[in-house]
């Protein structure tokens, strides 16, 4: 996964306000971090997607992002 879809995929998600916020505050259950801290540390986009996406409990057919 490309760094514009991952956020396009969050700003679709939780808004182009609440998502970066989100990127910043939210802990992960999975890897007790944030999102934010997880790109610095090299972690694959697509899975911090994924991790997002079980913490907020998306919906299976949101989770492949917008239809354009």
């Amino acid at each position: 996964m490309q760094y514009t879809d991952f956020r396009r995929n969050i700003e679709a998600e939780f808004g182009d306000m609440r998502g970066p916020f989100m990127l910043n505050s939210h802990v992960l259950r999975e890897y007790g971090k944030t999102p934010n801290e997880l790109i610095e540390q090299g972690e694959p986009l697509r899975d911090i997607w994924w991790a997002i996406c079980d913490d907020f409990e998306i919906p299976e057919l949101r989770r492949l992002g917008p239809d354009d």
